[in-house]
């Protein structure tokens, strides 16, 4: 549900009065307008070297650089075959000087596949054999292949970004992204992801066929047929460029107003504001903290991308539905009568008004 740009015009209008109300240099404001615009720039180069190899998909490449601007890991689920892997293959060939690595996650998996193990040498007695979790960007391949042993050494290099091998704690590089894959949950030989974990994902993004002029591009330009190389993706930001994008991102503005209407659509999810919520009755748990935390700072990443330092109602719009699609648990009522998320956050954004 995306506002008209006559909307969005007046979205800007009230958002600059209510910063403005809020005490809000506008000095410093037009600073950071500029800053937000030659971050965009970056952004921009990154979109046009993915669609080198990535044919339509706009939604989920500008999604997935937002997911990444933010600082937090991304979810990409679709079935075999919609490009999830080549698209994360392609954005970490963007990033000059960066660590890349890629884990297949398959039943037999151990922890110590990811994160490493200690080692014993005769000579050398006890050393640590650090894990492929140490690089700027993991590709957990099918990651709802793996079994619950696995996920669990995932929740602490998720959320700390750091991990415990042995008795030693180390910190992973920065940015450390963990940007993973899966396939739908009902295809055969999965296992469903822990709800602690999931929650760790910023974003669940949907990939989903392309349409038909597309897949006939693709047919004949593509990975298949064509190496990586042959494609000339260029490296057009470095690890500490990205570093600093993310730290703009932080800085975006949101005025109280924005505030109030992010805890209140997170608020009516949950039991005690559930009352006017036509869609309660399908919820089993509504979205917690972290929710809040992905909208505030996932909007700011938008704002980011639209050349503007401060938030408006429009950006929350256009990241609710990643943020809450894997946050909000519908019951078995609402499995039986096929009810999907994304009509529970359409209501949302329909009764939840910006004060």
């Amino acid at each position: 549900m995306t506002a008209t740009k006559t909307e969005v015009k007046e979205e800007k209008k009230i958002e600059l009065e209510r910063l403005t109300d809020d005490n809000v240099d506008l000095d410093k404001l037009k600073v950071m307008n500029q800053a937000a615009k030659e971050g965009n720039d970056i952004i921009c180069k990154m979109r046009h070297e993915i669609h080198k190899t990535i044919v339509g998909q706009e939604n989920t490449v500008d999604t997935l650089l937002r997911c990444v601007v933010s600082n937090g890991h991304a979810l990409l689920e679709g079935a075999p075959g919609t490009a999830k892997t080549l698209l994360i293959n392609s954005f970490s060939g963007t990033v000059r000087n960066s660590i890349f690595k890629r884990i297949q996650f398959t039943p037999d998996l151990l922890p110590g596949d990811v994160v490493g193990l200690t080692a014993y040498h005769p000579d050398k007695g006890f050393y640590t054999v650090k894990g492929p979790c140490f690089a700027n960007f993991l590709l957990a391949d099918e990651i709802n292949r793996a079994p619950p042993k696995v996920q669990s050494a995932m929740l602490e290099l998720m959320q700390e970004r750091q991990v415990t091998i042995g008795k030693k704690t180390f910190n992973l590089p920065k940015p450390f992204l963990v940007l993973a894959t899966q396939n739908p949950a009902e295809q055969e030989g999965t296992f469903p992801l822990p709800e602690a974990q999931v929650d760790r994902f910023l974003f669940k993004i949907i990939v989903d066929y392309p349409p038909e002029e597309d897949e006939t591009f693709i047919v004949e330009n593509n990975s298949t047929v064509k190496a990586m190389e042959e494609f000339k993706i260029k490296s057009v930001v470095t690890p500490e460029e990205l570093v600093d994008m993310q730290q703009l991102v932080k800085k975006m503005y949101l005025s109280r107003a924005i505030r109030k209407y992010i805890v209140s659509i997170i608020m009516t999810t949950r039991v005690q504001r559930r009352i006017d919520f036509k869609y309660a009755k399908y919820l089993a748990w509504g979205a917690g903290t972290r929710a809040s935390i992905a909208l505030f700072i996932a909007s700011k990443s938008n704002a980011l991308m639209n050349n503007r330092a401060y938030v408006i109602p429009e950006d929350i719009r256009a990241v609710v539905y990643d943020v809450l699609r894997h946050r909000i648990l519908l019951n078995y009522e609402a499995k039986a009568s096929k009810i999907m998320p994304e009509e529970l956050v359409d209501e949302l954004i329909r009764i939840v008004p910006v004060h």
